[in-house]
């Protein structure tokens, strides 16, 4: 298996009331995350990994008119953790994550890929933040509500 390429998308999914979606991880149980996903090739858009990442993780497909992908146009630079290094070239120690939200309705169904992930739950947005492992995801939905109005 290729090494994964160290840059990744992170969607934050809310509802318009700023409910939030979490995933828990089948290979970490108990590990919550919105959807994420590295790049497929070096020169794969941002937006077409988001879109596939988020359709691939949750069943959404982000069609660009009802359901449509925001990029903040913003990017973390995080240490890989330990745990997954591996799955990464030797030598490389930190990813570059692009973070996205997408507003659904609340009632938009839900299809986990069973290989990545246990189950889902919408959450409050503060709730949810606190529920995340990763600082950047719960960093990311603290930073929603100024997201959601600005088109």
């Amino acid at each position: 298996m290729p090494h994964k390429i160290p840059e990744s998308v992170l969607v934050v999914i809310h509802t318009a009331d700023l409910d939030v979606l979490l995933i828990e991880r089948a290979d970490r149980p108990g590990f919550w995350q919105s959807v994420t996903g590295s790049l497929d090739r070096p020169d794969e858009p941002l937006l077409e990994t988001a879109t596939r990442e988020l359709f691939e993780e949750t069943g959404i497909v982000a069609d660009g008119e009802r359901i449509v992908l925001k990029d903040w146009l913003l990017s973390n630079v995080y240490e890989i953790y330990q745990t997954w290094r591996h799955r990464y070239a030797p030598g490389v120690t930190h990813n570059t994550e692009h973070v996205f939200s997408v507003c659904v309705p609340r009632d938009i169904p839900i299809t986990l890929a069973p290989r990545e992930h246990l189950q889902y739950a919408w959450l409050p947005l503060l709730e949810a933040a606190d529920q995340c492992f990763s600082s950047s995801n719960a960093e990311a939905i603290l930073q929603l509500p100024r997201h959601v109005d600005d088109k």
